[in-house]
């Protein structure tokens, strides 16, 4: 059985609480049996350096930690301070591919074509291990109009790409800032909750309705080889 933790958008320096609410779920984490740890997107509020730095000592786990970027983030200080946008991590059960969906200046997602070379890349050299694919955008609407307004554009390009390999096993996003199961490209999309606030409506506001206050979140992938089986957990701090 293999085991994950799925954390997503801690966006440090976005509240005075940023820091604290990230701290508190890796400690959290921390006391879990966990095969990996998966961060989808959002890092830095500002992508200011000094927040990739406070980023950089957070984001440490025991066990093998992949993380790509957010449409929140920059890049080259991303790259520079927490590592290549696109990630791999290759475990003896399974393969875990995060993909770069940022767009400089926008919030909406794109796979770009090298992205896509790369991850199809890395997707064939295991077909015989079970693999998950992640990035930061989603690509379904999800029914909350403006997160819909700004997912991964195009996602029949990556739809094409996960099909072309059926030893794919699901896909994970964030984004959202709210726990979504649903499938795509035949296989199950999990989307993890918030770290930094939770997202509450679905219908149409002037902006993105966020709690500050709820706890942050996670989701607990279990994987058996064949089944994957998701919780989705919140971190009481104290």
């Amino acid at each position: 059985m293999t085991v994950i933790a799925h954390i997503s958008d801690i966006h440090i320096g976005g509240s005075e609480a940023s820091v604290e609410r990230a701290r508190g779920v890796m400690r959290h984490l921390a006391t879990l049996r966990l095969d990996a740890v998966v961060v989808t997107g959002d890092i830095a509020d500002h992508a200011l350096v000094e927040e990739y730095e406070i980023a950089a000592d957070l984001l440490r786990a025991e066990v093998p930690l992949i993380v790509c970027p957010g449409n929140h983030d920059a890049v080259p200080p991303f790259e520079k301070l927490i590592g290549p946008a696109n990630q791999v991590l290759r475990l003896d059960e399974v393969t875990i591919a995060l993909a770069d969906s940022s767009v400089p200046g926008e919030p909406h997602g794109h796979l770009a074509d090298e992205t896509l070379v790369w991850l199809d890349g890395v997707l064939a050299e295991r077909p015989e291990v079970p693999a998950f694919v992640g990035m930061h955008h989603q690509p379904i609407d999800l029914g909350i109009p403006y997160v819909d307004r700004i997912r991964l554009t195009a996602p029949e390009r990556l739809e094409a790409v996960v099909r072309r390999h059926p030893h794919v096993a699901g896909v994970f996003a964030g984004h959202a800032h709210t726990a979504v199961s649903s499938t795509f490209a035949g296989v199950p999309l999990v989307i993890a909750p918030g770290v930094i606030s939770t997202c509450l409506t679905h219908v149409e506001t002037d902006g993105f309705p966020l709690d500050y206050d709820l706890p942050p979140a996670f989701a607990l992938h279990f994987f058996d080889g064949e089944r994957l089986l998701t919780h989705f957990r919140p971190v009481i701090l104290k």
